[in-house]
């Protein structure tokens, strides 16, 4: 499945191109988002990743990413973003991942360079230090 937020403060809309996809292990899957620029001046975002259940995020792979850089959008402009992706299937073979039968990508988009981003890349980084 596919989720897309953007944070209060990024006045874009963002939204997958279609909410799920059906994904064989091992097989290259491929979706876009779609982000526009609602404000009346260009803006950058950054996108950060998560994946549920985060005990699959270890063989879920990017292989291309929008979220690897930062996105200018003009004003008004809508960019169609790819991910390519897959899901390593050596999954199949973790009996810790037997309940696992979907798994969820999404994305928040913070402005870039800012205090917000900042924040969310700290708590992202964090996250698994528990």
């Amino acid at each position: 499945k596919f989720d897309a937020n953007t944070a209060r403060s990024l006045n874009w809309s963002f939204k997958p191109e279609k909410f799920s996809e059906d994904v064989k292990l091992g097989q290259q899957g491929l979706i876009a988002f779609i982000a526009r620029n609602k404000d009346k001046q260009p803006t950058a975002g950054s996108a950060l990743f998560n994946v549920t259940p985060e005990k699959a995020g270890q063989y879920f792979h990017k292989i291309q990413c929008f979220c690897f850089g930062e996105q200018l959008l003009q004003s008004g402009e809508e960019m169609h973003m790819p991910v390519v992706f897959y899901v390593d299937p050596s999954l199949n073979e973790d009996p810790e991942m037997d309940d696992v039968k979907t798994i969820t990508l999404s994305y928040t988009f913070y402005p870039a360079e800012s205090e917000e981003l900042d924040k969310a890349l700290e708590q992202f980084y964090n996250a698994g230090k528990d």
